[in-house]
């Protein structure tokens, strides 16, 4: 399937990655779908494949990686590596006007789909900007207070809040920002998805798929991670279609809470269930369920419904 490398700059950065034209589009203007990855992961991570399944039923993809990740620059006075929700929220309309602006795209079809942390934002970003035609999120995290507290031990939490003032002061006097692991072998290390199902998935997908990606965030990362609360936005979605694909058993963005939020969105909603945890959306049979209800909701509010 033909892709080409494309880039945008917004805001004094330049983000990098993929276009896939639609298949069978006869070269008019295509829906287009914006495509964005989770916590601290790059467009390699399989984006590739979702991208493709969607081409092959007509809807043209854009895939890119966030500010500050894989092959996007950061924004200018920002760090590398430092996951803000909401600048990369604001990215996310970047990448719309930018697949807007395209010749081959239709600007009154425009699609998101995004996973786990950018499932959040994706769903944000439907609340907050109609050019939004409908929304995809799997294994979404809904808010960031209680996935803290379910991934951080509580003795942790004073000693979290102290690390977090102490880094604000030594960023405040000129120092570079500390950096913690994404992941660790060890599940009682300090690192910001301590599971072991993250360690396993980040570690192999990145020696298959993606060498380039580094296991490290900003300290402060956890601290914006904490006080997004993304879930307040579902009822704000409609009457934009919401598609949210959920794992039951996802223990690093509960599944329960996941499926508990799906009752505070208004219709047109649709729930998909993936079997096993929030990594097995990827592979295997878990791939087959959320890339094909992605799709299908996908082509019905953008291609069927014009």
């Amino acid at each position: 399937m033909s892709r080409e490398d494309v880039e945008f700059r917004a805001q004094g950065a330049t983000l990098r990655g993929w276009y896939y034209p639609a298949e069978g589009g006869g070269g008019g203007e295509s829906a287009c779908v914006v495509l964005q990855h989770g916590f601290a992961a790059v467009k390699e991570m399989w984006l590739d494949r979702y991208a493709e399944v969607f081409a092959a039923a007509g809807l043209s993809c854009l895939v890119y990686d966030h500010p500050g990740f894989g092959a996007s620059d950061p924004v200018p006075g920002t760090p590398r590596q430092e996951i803000d929700p909401w600048q990369q929220i604001r990215f996310i309309q970047h990448a719309i006007t930018y697949s807007s602006s395209r010749p081959d795209v239709d600007a009154e079809r425009i699609g998101l789909w995004g996973s786990s942390y950018a499932a959040a934002h994706a769903y944000v970003t439907a609340a907050i900007d109609r050019r939004v035609k409908a929304v995809v999120g799997q294994v979404p995290a809904i808010s960031g207070s209680r996935h803290f507290r379910e991934l951080v031990r509580i003795d942790n939490w004073a000693g979290m809040d102290a690390m977090f003032a102490a880094e604000r002061q030594s960023l405040a006097e000129g120092n570079q920002p500390t950096m913690i692991p994404v992941v660790a072998e060890d599940p009682t290390a300090i690192a910001a998805l301590p599971t072991p199902d993250s360690y396993q998935w980040f570690t192999h997908t990145s020696e298959e798929r993606a060498p380039s990606w580094r296991n490290e965030v900003t300290l402060l990362t956890m601290e914006y991670f904490r006080g997004y609360e993304p879930g307040k936005y579902l009822p704000l979605i409609s009457p934009t279609p919401l598609l949210m694909v959920l794992a039951p058993n996802d223990r690093l963005a509960a599944g329960e809470i996941a499926t508990a939020a799906y009752e505070t969105a208004a219709r047109p909603k649709k729930i998909q269930i993936v079997p096993g945890g929030h990594f097995d959306a990827y592979t295997g049979p878990g791939f087959e369920v959320s890339s094909g209800s992605a799709r299908d909701w996908l082509v019905e509010h953008l291609l069927t419904k014009v």
